[in-house]
């Protein structure tokens, strides 16, 4: 069997919604991280076999396979076919896991998995037709369903597992604080190698090139955040705010995935290899604790210990997904989220997965770290895990 390594990751910053790229097609942003890519590798674009992206909210800008729309905006020759996949907010992740599948069987030799969103062109849930609210949402699914299923909003989820996990207030506003300090840290020193520079518009709608996360937030206001409203339970019991929730983000990313032995002879250098590749299905009501199951398979598979990991990369959706899932797995939370996470940079859903693998690889690189975690919550009760090891 051919070992999958990774060539490079990048990803564009990520933008807030109605921000820096607000005048940027969705199939523009993938095309842009597409070629960024290629280009950091040296690699001609008639070598790649398949591109692999993960989209979400599949209509409008991003239908119609935005995958290969962007691969033929880039310039990349007709032969190089692309593929668009969702599994949902891991749908990027998944992608670079169905392209080191694809390696490790012989099928390729060079193969990318890449995502892309833009949640302001592309608002979500239009794929169903409905605005984010979970009544209008939820009327356009299988009546049958709903009566197997208590499918409920991400966010009353995210709800539940506070009062199961006793999470406070206090707690979630604390992390979402901290997220944003490394973050802005990180951004200040320029620590995120794994961001292309992308041309983008500023508030007053002057071309500029964006090099950092829009979202982050230099300094976070206590009082300010304490004051913020719970948006899913609004009598005042619940502990979910916009403050301490993922922020709606635009943005793309890509990672190139080799055969070992064929890039080597090719003269390009492998950065890291595969130990785990990791899908579950979880409590779809719970719905965002698929994180706790994903981690503790993907650490069999790999022979690890959570201790034994130098970096983790876990979605902050909500704050309460990653204190639940620390307070089961007992990580070194130093570890965690080292450049803070999307409560601070934001998540734009189909490109999170492989924008933080593209991170976790630049985190390992900087810190001389060897072994990586990245673990996504997934709607409907799923989650993505990958282990990787650098070389």
């Amino acid at each position: 069997m051919a070992e999958a390594v990774i060539l490079e990751a990048v990803r564009t910053p990520f933008g807030r919604r109605g921000g820096a790229f607000r005048e940027v097609r969705p199939d523009a942003l993938l095309a842009h991280a597409l070629n960024g890519l290629v280009k950091r590798v040296g690699i001609e674009p008639d070598r790649i076999e398949d591109v692999i992206s993960g989209t979400v909210t599949q209509t409008g800008e991003q239908g119609a396979n935005v995958g290969r729309l962007a691969v033929m905006l880039a310039g990349f020759p007709v032969t190089v076919p692309a593929v668009s996949v969702n599994r949902m907010c891991g749908s990027s992740q998944q992608a670079v896991h169905f392209a080191s599948q694809a390696i490790a069987a012989g099928d390729m030799s060079y193969a990318i998995g890449c995502g892309v969103e833009s949640m302001t062109r592309v608002p979500m849930f239009s794929d169903l037709g409905g605005a984010p609210d979970a009544g209008s949402v939820f009327s356009s699914l299988d009546p049958d369903l709903l009566e197997k299923v208590d499918l409920i909003h991400q966010g009353e989820s995210a709800e539940r597992i506070a009062d199961l996990w006793r999470i406070s207030r206090e707690d979630v506003d604390a992390l979402s604080a901290e997220s944003h300090l490394r973050a802005s840290e990180a951004a200040r020193d320029e620590s995120n190698a794994e961001i292309l520079s992308t041309p983008g518009l500023d508030s007053d709608g002057n071309p500029t090139e964006f090099t950092s996360d829009e979202g982050i937030r230099g300094v976070v206001d206590s009082e300010k955040m304490a004051a913020l409203k719970t948006i899913f339970r609004p009598g005042g019991d619940g502990v979910v705010t916009a403050g301490n929730s993922s922020q709606i983000s635009d943005g793309a990313s890509a990672v190139l995935v080799a055969d070992r032995e064929r890039a080597e002879a090719d003269g390009f250098v492998p950065r890291a290899r595969f130990r785990a590749r990791v899908a579950v299905g979880d409590d779809p009501t719970m719905q965002l604790t698929g994180v706790i199951p994903a981690t503790r398979l993907a650490l069999k598979k790999a022979g690890l210990s959570i201790g034994d990991l130098d970096w983790i990369e876990i979605n902050e959706a909500f704050a309460t997904v990653v204190l639940s899932w620390a307070d089961e797995l007992k990580p070194d939370m130093d570890r965690v989220n080292p450049w803070g996470g999307a409560i601070a940079h934001g998540h734009p859903l189909g490109a999170t997965g492989a924008g933080l693998m593209a991170k976790m690889l630049a985190g390992l690189e900087a810190t001389d770290g060897q072994l990586g975690l990245q673990v996504m919550c997934i709607g409907h009760g799923m989650s993505t895990a990958t282990i990787l090891e650098r070389i």
